[in-house]
């Protein structure tokens, strides 16, 4: 068994070289990893591991390495080894990219594919999708195309200034998709390579949940939202041109761009809503499709009958006739939720046997019972920030809409006013499975990252001695430079002529903060996303021999929406340089980069030194002690929350 690509499910303050290792995929029944443990990844300069190990990309960007090309022959070399050294032996794969979740990126040469091919718009895309769907028999003939969110921006609303940004964006994300599926045809090729495609069953998942509004109103950097820092279109597109070189950067290594939300409600024609929504089937709805060429007569037929992700794990114990088992390690197991697909592989008009299916992610909640849906979109609207209800939700006043999914198929219909009854009947069911799925209490999922920030994992330390060339450790566990840890820095170094290299950092082009020297100079770096960079650097070369230095980040005690800092350099007790951090990030830099001395490994956190990674210090690091000072800033209250 093997895993390849991208694993959210290791607890953060498991992300140790040290273990523990029994939520990783090897302590989970996988007997091989490749792939990275977060949420998402730089494709280019991805945080890889190999099964418990931290590891680097086999190489570089610019010898053309992208993640989506790796993880593909990774699989196809496992799918190899198998086959030479143990025919007999059958194989099970779990694959899954980090294409195509943000950040989109793919060489423009994918991206150039598209140029021209959505000028029309977000709307008339749209109409054309529906179309198209109509046309091919992928939706009911009685299918609805559901009106846009009076919440989301039209495309007649977008500037002649904005437009080839957006339009851009688009392409972007068309091309990356585009690669994706090349990368798993390389595998399905393989497998009839090896004449085995016939009897392997195939289970393909087109995405985890609708497509992503996260980007908002397209962006350079997607971290800006979940940080809530606020920048405009136009300062984007400005920085793209000032310090990228335009619109061909978008894609590349260097940002890490998304598309505007209402992209993402155009891919999910013909619903209503986008990722992080429970109660429209845009934010969960997606493609599946099932392949066993020895036992599954091909049809063009999609079927009808309800079914969820929970499903599928039932329907390969059945296929293979293996009965799951009641005790594991001498622990009972829980029933499964799913129903297995199996009865619908040669008989596409079988009655459904999926009965009740919930579903809850930050608030937004839905619940389907034998045809018929009731689901509220809950405290957020995920492509419209200031239209957030957080400050006064409350989840026994949510508005819940009603469906009858057999005769409204894309949920155009909202029949809550007409049958108050079956709607609260409804509401009671949802009560029921979420408590039966441990979901209460609701909205638990924003605990952290709305009401109480100050309790998200991190590491329990508030003092840290490290050692050059410690490497890898992850930003939860490491010392923390976000809004309201201040923080001191003392640093024992032998500092050679005209010295240069990183002596600490955290994060990576998202964000961060590094501490570095160059030519001999001291600097400090704080990358509040890509558009809020805060540089200073010492008035004097630090002069050869032994030094002690000293870093201070001391936020501000005052309360504010967006917390500032002042960054003071220090070596031998003297100021050397001072600047003030006018943003800092909130919630975090990066979502798999980490925190390295004496070199920064992945995506560099200053483009100083972007072209000479890792960039390794060329003196020696004697001591590094980081330890927080002051209390601890209160963060003003949050606006809206994002995840990834």
């Amino acid at each position: 068994t093997a895993a390849f690509g991208k694993w959210h499910n290791t607890p953060v303050n498991d992300l140790f070289r040290t273990g523990p290792f029994d939520m990783y995929p090897t302590g989970l029944g996988f007997s091989y990893f490749y792939g990275f443990l977060a949420g998402e990844t730089s494709q280019y300069e991805p945080r890889l591991y190999e099964n418990t190990n931290p590891i680097e990309p086999p190489y570089t960007p610019e010898e053309g390495y992208h993640l989506t090309e790796d993880l593909a022959a990774q699989a196809v070399k496992f799918i190899r080894n198998n086959r030479a050294l143990t025919p007999d032996r059958p194989f099970f794969i779990y694959f899954a990219p980090g294409a195509t979740h943000g950040p989109h990126h793919v060489a423009s040469a994918w991206a150039d594919k598209y140029k021209g091919k959505f000028d029309m718009g977000w709307e008339m895309l749209r109409n054309i999708t529906f179309q198209k769907q109509k046309a091919m028999g992928w939706i009911p003939e009685s299918a609805e195309l559901t009106q846009m969110h009076p919440t989301m921006q039209r495309w007649a609303d977008i500037p002649d200034s904005q437009r080839a940004f957006q339009l851009r964006l688009m392409e972007v994300y068309a091309g990356f998709l585009e690669h994706t599926d090349t990368q798993h045809g390389k595998i399905l090729d393989e497998l009839e390579h090896q004449g085995i495609i016939n009897n392997t069953l195939i289970v393909y998942v087109f995405a985890d949940n609708g497509a992503s509004a996260e980007g908002l109103y397209g962006t350079l950097s997607e971290l800006l939202a979940q940080n809530q820092l606020p920048t405009t279109v136009e300062q984007q597109i400005e920085t793209l041109n000032n310090e990228y070189g335009g619109l061909q950067a978008l894609g590349s290594k260097h940002l890490d761009n998304m598309y505007h939300g209402a992209w993402a409600w155009a891919g999910d024609t013909p619903f209503k809503s986008t990722k992080l929504v429970g109660a429209h089937f845009g934010g969960t709805r997606t493609p599946l499709v099932i392949s066993w060429p020895k036992v599954i007569q091909h049809d063009r037929t999609p079927r009808s009958q309800f079914h969820h992700v929970s499903d599928i794990a039932p329907t390969i114990y059945e296929a293979v006739g293996i009965k799951p088992p009641g005790i594991v390690d001498g622990v009972a197991q829980q029933p499964f939720d799913g129903v297995s697909m199996v009865y619908t592989f040669n008989n596409a008009s079988a009655v459904g046997r999926k009965s009740a299916q919930y579903f809850e992610v930050m608030g937004s909640r839905g619940v389907y019972k034998d045809g018929w849906f009731a689901g509220t979109l809950g405290p957020r609207i995920p492509w419209a920030p200031n239209a957030t209800r957080m400050r006064l939700w409350e989840p026994d006043s949510d508005i819940w809409e009603l469906y009858n999914l057999d005769a409204d198929y894309s949920q155009a219909h909202d029949l809550a006013q007409q049958m108050p009854e079956k709607l609260a009947e409804m509401k009671s069911l949802f009560l029921v499975e979420a408590a039966l799925n441990k979901v209460l209490p609701i909205g638990a999922g924003l605990y952290t990252l709305y009401y109480h920030p100050e309790e998200a994992p991190k590491s329990s330390l508030t003092e840290w001695n490290l050692f050059e060339g410690q490497t890898r450790i992850a930003e939860s566990n490491a010392p923390l430079f976000r809004s309201g840890f201040s923080s001191l820095s003392k640093i024992q170094v032998e500092v050679p002529e005209n010295a240069s290299g990183v002596l600490y950092c955290i994060g990576g082009t998202s964000g961060g903060f590094t501490v570095y020297m160059d030519g001999g100079y001291l600097f400090a770096e704080y990358v509040a996303t890509l558009m809020y960079p805060y540089r200073v650097k010492s008035s004097t070369p630090i002069s050869p021999g032994l030094a002690d230095i000293e870093v201070k980040l001391i936020y501000d005690t005052e309360v504010a929406s967006i917390p500032a800092a002042n960054l003071t350099l220090l070596v031998g007790g003297e100021v050397v340089g001072e600047t003030r951090v006018e943003k800092s990030c909130k919630v975090i830099f990066d979502a798999s980069e980490t925190f390295d001395v004496g070199m920064d490994l992945g995506s560099p956190v200053s483009r100083v030194y972007e072209e000479r990674l890792p960039f390794g210090f060329q003196g020696k690091i004697n001591k590094l002690n980081i330890k927080y000072i002051h209390n601890s800033l209160v963060a003003g209250q949050r606006d809206s929350v994002y995840v990834i």
